[in-house]
């Protein structure tokens, strides 16, 4: 489906699914998940505008980042082999070690979910992140160059950031809200989250203000069905540089609570 200028814009909506009408109250943002304690890294200034706020979906994310669905199959061969070689005891031992695996890595979903929080603004995306360590890192909109898309199911979605400038995030740092593959250059992303194409047409938006962007930026194609895991790319022309209002985010930024 192409999303075109004459498509009805979607309306952002929260995790909770409730449409946005003028942001969301900066107090608020202290209710829901971890919070930064006024740190200026993970939390929007006064004169900010947040515009959407959201978590990863625990089961997408256990999918997606933990590979849970991977790993049972794995152990679930194991299993058979061991059966079709008539060793009992093997077979009970691999069943038994994957039922633990499974467990692990769905409470490591969970727990990564639990302590996520994704905060958009009218100048920055913030990703309150870290199930050991927490962590909060900054990402002003301006240094985002391209972003990619790749949708699944119910809606719901995983958007990857391009980032200009010398500052680099790692991917330890990031882990699992990165994306896979980028070592030498990391790209944070937002890991299974609700109506990503929405999200994604809003952060076009708020990314529009602060300089020129493609128009393929706004039309948005989603991946045809029978190809679930496509990449879709968002491309975004980075703005030229010139002096700007300090919002209290200089630039890409990322440290422990």
């Amino acid at each position: 489906m192409d999303l075109s200028d004459s498509t009805p814009a979607i309306a952002p909506r929260t995790a909770a699914g409730a449409p946005l009408t003028g942001g969301i109250d900066h107090a608020a943002l202290e209710n829901d998940g971890p919070r930064a304690f006024g740190d200026p890294i993970g939390t929007p200034a006064p004169d900010e505008t947040v515009l959407w706020k959201g978590r990863p979906d625990r089961s997408l994310l256990a999918v997606g980042a933990f590979h849970i669905r991977s790993f049972g199959l794995y152990m679930a061969a194991l299993v058979i082999i061991a059966l079709a070689m008539g060793n009992t005891n093997a077979a009970l031992v691999a069943g038994g070690l994957g039922l633990a695996l499974i467990a692990l890595l769905s409470l490591l979903a969970w727990a990564s979910a639990r302590t996520t929080l994704y905060i958009l603004t009218d100048a920055r995306l913030i990703m309150r992140i870290g199930m050991a360590i927490e962590t909060r890192i900054n990402i002003p909109l301006k240094q985002i160059k391209a972003a990619h898309l790749r949708p699944r199911a119910g809606g719901h979605g995983d958007i990857a950031f391009e980032l200009e400038g010398e500052r680099l995030l790692g991917t330890l740092l990031l882990w699992p809200h990165v994306r896979p593959g980028h070592y030498a250059h990391p790209q944070p992303m937002l890991r299974a989250v609700p109506e990503a194409a929405g999200l994604a047409h809003l952060i076009a938006e708020a990314r529009a203000r602060h300089g020129a962007i493609e128009r393929s930026l706004i039309g948005i194609k989603e991946a045809p069905a029978s190809t679930p895991h496509k990449t879709v790319p968002v491309r975004v022309v980075p703005a030229p540089r010139r002096a700007e209002a300090n919002r209290g985010e200089p630039g890409l930024e990322g440290a422990p609570a």
